[in-house]
């Protein structure tokens, strides 16, 4: 007898079927002696539409609302933006449907992501399907031949899984449940135009309100001017500055305060005092998700967190690293002998190779720590010839790996305590030496730290100019991705490392956000940090908070201004307006996340859930409904961000006043270019202000080169219209003058490919002939 095994995906149903040497490719699956391996395309069900349930429903009229199903039904999902049944959904389940069926079939494994979205894809799949035969499920965190077959030895039964289903079902039906109701009861109530839409979200309006209350923190600012008095002091060939300081306060209210003390400040001191603290510095945490798409998106130019997960996502499937959407950032304890063959293969080949050792530590492997998924790590397969997306994205999870089996780094830190004259403070200055680099080599990073001279406690010196000078505290800095998703991870709380700006500012040197926060202990320092995304207190999960970035930005709610994210004119109002305050308090939304947390753990049943979701959505049209609000009027023709600076700090600035112009709406299609056919679908290909990309868009082809190519960029390069003309007409185009890092020029002939599934796009080089 056989058994029928369900992947999320073809790619992944690829995998296991290489992982179980079965060749036979048949229309819809593979066929071996004891396994058919058949794959969905993600979701292959969905929800019914109100209008599904009941006709009147197809005209949003406010009496009819809310709309709460005595019991939610799915159908096969539609073609998106179309009125028709997804002819591919409809033949894949039809080829399910068979293969179950078959005589020699005895039961079901369902090998889709093990997390609650690919829970509820398979479940819905064997439901709709009305699957009688034994259910079974197949966990496993990678694709790699070894964990595949260990994965089909320990297969579970399905029923096993019923906490995790019930929370994926219960994360779908409340959303539903919210959307469907509240997106249409505020359009109805808010809408100044036709066709004008006002969408509502559990995870969209709080994540809204984050940046709404970042903007109006900015906008209300009031800078506060402070003054510092530094001094440049000289021994011999040697000099170094320092800051005045008073009882550990170096920013000063009045500055005459400081013009009396430079006065009396003579020409020669003292340094009374040298101290020198050697400090072990260990690596930043493995990556969880959200921690990839901060450090990527910060660190690159082109990346959005949506296309990090993307591509991540892609070296999952081809068996190159672990799986992704995971909140966690450090390993199971039960992985010890598997990350062990894991760096023995990574590390081959590296010029650190000999200082790589293995060894178990806790900031490593603490099984307490993990929640469903460990941290991401590559898999012992090392790939060859990954495109410039891929590289950049698999380099960081790979270094960041064996960073943690380097040495440790080890500074010094030196600092001076110089007494001037009979002033009542004295001059402090701090600088750092680094003794050893550690893990620091797997990526160099230009130093910033300030080396003082060496010399001994009681040395004489010169004073060499002393000076005043005049700051102002600045507001605390616009959220970006990186910064967006950290507090959507933690709820918007604060902890150490994680610096999203303050209610008092911060001071002009102090304002720039800082990349990564290094740990100077073994135990670490992030415990609390890490309790808050463990007990699921958080806006959204891993594997949904990019999507929600993505989401505000088409539904005009926010904009991005480089790598910033403002709320717009509509967004601002929406806040101000909406009268449903719960689904704005991120106290609540983390409780409602958390809920679903304790859900999985089996630890709250899904009817209290829903139950307190339906009463919540009832209340919720309710007041919308009875509030006595006009239409929301705003500015359809431009989405422009609020204005971020007050009179005073642009005042206190001078003429940097931070207002922004209205981003112009884009021109008609008609008087766009065509550039040429989309290879993937045959529409036009336009120029946008990001990229080249097809308008077949609404037809779901996603096909685009963007003008901030990460894989062009690190040789030197933009695509231009006339390479995209080149590409599309012939399917490649000539370059020249690309340039290596070490500064070596040549031509290449390039072609370039989209996968339309993940939304990347892939460079590739030839010589001329």
């Amino acid at each position: 007898m056989k058994r029928v095994i369900i992947a999320e995906k073809p790619s992944v149903a690829k995998n296991i079927a290489d992982a179980l040497h079965i060749k036979g490719r048949k229309d819809g699956y593979f066929e071996g002696e004891d396994y058919l391996i058949t794959w969905a395309f993600g979701h292959l069900v969905e929800l019914y539409d109100a209008k599904d349930y009941d006709e009147k429903m197809q005209i949003w009229r406010m009496e009819n609302f809310p709309f709460i199903p005595e019991q939610f039904k799915y159908k096969i999902k539609m073609e998106q933006g179309k009125k028709k049944v997804d002819s591919g959904a409809k033949k894949q389940l039809k080829c399910i449907k068979d293969l179950i069926n078959r005589d020699d079939v005895d039961g079901v494994i369902s090998a889709c992501d093990y997390d609650r979205e690919g829970q509820v894809i398979g479940d819905c799949i064997m439901n709709f399907l009305k699957v009688k035969k034994p259910r079974y499920r197949i966990l496993l965190n990678e694709w790699t031949e070894d964990e595949v077959k260990k994965g089909i030895e320990k297969i579970v039964p399905n029923a096993t899984m019923q906490s995790l289903q019930d929370a994926g079902i219960s994360r779908q039906h409340a959303d539903w449940l919210i959307g469907i109701n509240l997106t249409s009861v505020a359009t109805l109530k808010y809408k100044s135009g036709k066709g004008e839409l006002f969408n509502i979200g559990r995870v969209l309006l709080p994540t809204l309100k984050m940046i709404y209350d970042r903007d109006m923190e900015i906008l209300n600012f009031n800078s506060e001017p402070y003054f510092k008095l530094t001094g440049t002091f000289k021994a011999g060939d040697e000099s170094y500055e320092g800051t005045y300081t008073v009882e550990k306060k170096d920013k000063f209210e009045k500055e005459a305060d400081l013009i009396a003390a430079k006065a009396t400040m003579g020409q020669k001191g003292t340094l009374i005092q040298k101290d020198v603290v050697e400090k072990n510095e260990y690596p930043p945490a493995l990556f969880n998700l959200s921690a990839l798409q901060g450090h990527i998106t910060s660190k690159y130019n082109g990346f959005s967190s949506d296309k990090v997960l993307k591509v991540a996502q892609s070296l999952y499937e081809k068996k190159y690293i672990t799986y992704p959407r995971t909140a966690s950032s450090v390993l199971d304890e039960s992985l010890i002998d598997k990350v062990q063959k894991v760096l023995m293969a990574q590390k081959k080949g590296t010029p650190y190779e000999a200082e790589i050792k293995f060894h178990r530590s806790p900031r490593v492997f603490n099984s307490k720590k993990v929640e469903s998924h460990s941290a991401i790590i590559p898999t012992y397969m090392v790939p060859t010839g990954l495109g410039g997306e891929e590289k950049l994205v698999y380099d960081a999870i790979r270094n960041r790996f064996l960073m943690q089996f380097m040495p440790i780094s080890i500074v010094e830190e030196t600092v001076f305590t110089t007494q001037v004259g009979d002033v009542e403070g004295v001059f402090i200055s701090r600088g750092k030496i680094q003794k050893v680099l550690g893990w620091k080599k797997i990526e160099k990073e230009n130093s910033k730290d300030v080396i003082l001279p060496d010399l001994a406690e009681g040395t004489l010196v010169d004073v060499e100019k002393a000076e005043v000078t005049s700051h102002a505290t600045t507001p605390p800095k616009p959220y970006t991705e990186k910064t967006l998703l950290r507090a959507m991870e933690t709820c918007g709380k604060q902890f150490k490392g994680n610096k999203n700006g303050g209610d008092k500012g911060d001071s002009e040197e102090e304002s720039d956000e800082q990349e990564e926060t290094l740990e100077v202990s073994e135990g670490g320092d992030d415990s609390d940090l890490m309790d808050a995304i463990l007990s699921g207190f958080s806006i959204g999960t891993p594997a949904t908070r990019a999507e929600t970035i993505k989401k505000l930005c088409y539904t005009n709610y926010t904009v991005m201004q480089k790598k910033n994210i403002r709320c717009t004119e509509k967004g601002k109002k929406l806040i101000e307006t909406l009268p449903v305050k719960g689904l704005m308090d991120l106290e609540y939304t983390g409780k409602l996340e958390k809920t679903l947390s304790d859900i999985e753990k089996g630890t709250v049943k899904k009817e209290t859930f829903m139950n307190h979701i339906i009463r919540f959505v009832v209340n919720g049209v309710d007041t919308i409904r009875t509030q006595k609000a006009a239409p929301i009027q705003y500015n359809k023709e431009a989405f422009t961000p609020t204005t971020v600076a007050s009179k005073k700090t642009a005042e206190s600035k001078g003429s940097r006043s931070t207002t922004s112009k209205a981003t112009t709406a884009p021109k008609a299609v008609e008087e766009k270019e065509i550039l040429g056919k989309c290879p993937l679908c045959g529409s036009d290909v336009i120029e946008g202000t990001k990229g080249y990309g097809c308008m077949g868009y609404k037809a779901g082809c996603r096909f685009v080169i963007w003008k901030e190519d990460v894989a062009l960029a690190y040789y030197g390069k933009k695509p231009t219209k006339t390479l995209a003309k080149q590409i599309l007409k012939k399917g490649e185009g000539a370059l020249k003058g690309l340039k290596t890092k070490n500064g070596t020029k040549f031509d290449a002939i390039v072609s370039y490919t989209f996968n339309n599934e993940t939304g990347t796009g892939k460079w590739d080089f030839r010589r001329p002939e």
